[in-house]
């Protein structure tokens, strides 16, 4: 899902204005990562050029967990390499899926790629069949409770198993590209790469804070947006069923969304969840989780979890919308801005 960056441009005149209070500048830098884009945003006294630093970055995370590499560490150990060492990186994103996968009883599992795959789920068209046999022999592959981390190597219980990061890996990138802006003594910047996005200070110049926009979820494919968030040093993320799903031969509408217990698409009607959180990584992460528990589940998790806030979009009804922010998340109406 991609969320669209709320700012305003500076005229000419206030910008000559604000040149003469302060050193600081607005700057602003704009790439390709990861199969989609990234926008960095920030206000420093000096004018910095990071564009290698961060094709660094995108170079590094992608030679370690990218599954579209065929000799990254992820696609070696997928295919049944033993000798992969793996990186800081890697043992990060899976450390914190093993506690997210063991937070919500399961229900967030990097294993169940293998299963997203064969049930050939694209945008939109019918929803492919597959027999209860076939379904039953890629389960046993799938659990992440099955592979585990030994100093730095990866162990698979099954060869065939398939790991795959990317419910949270951008999320992660957006916390080191992040964590590198800070290491440069940046501290008031927004950060974003595929809609996944963290935010830390305000937009100094203007003394207000970072805004982003929580798109509606339109099945037409256009993009709108009618809430705003208010990015308070935290990350948000979100995830939606409206753009990537399949319809059955009854109409009904199948998210992308796989259980790991029965190896069948979740139906749902939720429609989109955006989760904030301290880091990008667990925002991401958590987004796809309740996208699979449902708003009910979800809240009752979020109940027991006050350091997550949600926002969730669903059907109620025919063609009827509803919403329910949870743990304080505040969206606002973009007339009240």
């Amino acid at each position: 899902m991609r969320i669209k960056l709320l700012f305003c441009s500076i005229v000419c005149v206030l910008f000559i204005s604000c040149q003469q209070e302060s050193k600081s500048s607005f700057q602003t830098v704009q790439g390709n990562a990861f199969g989609t884009t990234f926008s960095v945003q920030y206000i420093a006294e000096e004018t910095f050029d990071f564009s290698t630093s961060y094709d660094s970055i995108v170079q590094v995370i992608n030679t370690s967990m990218s599954t579209y590499i065929p000799n990254s560490d992820i696609s070696r150990i997928n295919i049944g390499d033993t000798t992969v060492v793996v990186d800081d990186h890697f043992k990060t994103v899976f450390e914190t899926s093993r506690a997210i996968h063991k937070a919500t009883a399961g229900v967030f599992d990097p294993t169940i790629g293998i299963l997203v795959n064969a049930w050939d789920f694209g945008p939109k068209g019918k929803l492919k069949q597959l027999d209860s046999l076939r379904i039953d022999s890629l389960l046993q592959t799938v659990g992440f409770a099955k592979v585990t981390l030994k100093g730095d190597r990866i162990h698979k219980e099954y060869p065939n198993t398939f790991i795959d990061f990317n419910a949270l890996a951008k999320g992660y990138a957006v916390d080191v590209f992040a964590a590198f802006l800070e290491t440069k003594g940046i501290v008031n910047y927004l950060v974003e790469i595929g809609g996944e996005i963290r935010g830390k200070g305000k937009n100094t110049l203007k003394n207000k804070p970072w805004r982003i926009g929580v798109e509606d979820p339109n099945f037409d494919e256009n993009q709108s947006y009618s809430k705003v968030v208010h990015l308070k040093d935290e990350a948000m993320a979100t995830s939606g069923s409206y753009r990537k799903y399949k319809i059955d031969t009854a109409g009904h509408r199948y998210a992308h969304i796989i259980d790991p217990k029965t190896g069948y698409p979740h139906r749902s009607n939720l429609l989109s969840v955006s989760v904030l959180a301290s880091t990008c990584m667990e925002a991401d992460a958590y987004a796809t989780a309740f996208m699979a528990m449902g708003v009910v589940k979800s809240v009752a998790f979020l109940k027991q979890h006050p350091e997550l806030k949600a926002y969730f979009i669903y059907e109620s009804g025919r063609d009827t919308l509803q919403t329910q922010a949870v743990n304080g998340f505040e969206a606002a109406s973009l007339e009240e801005q």
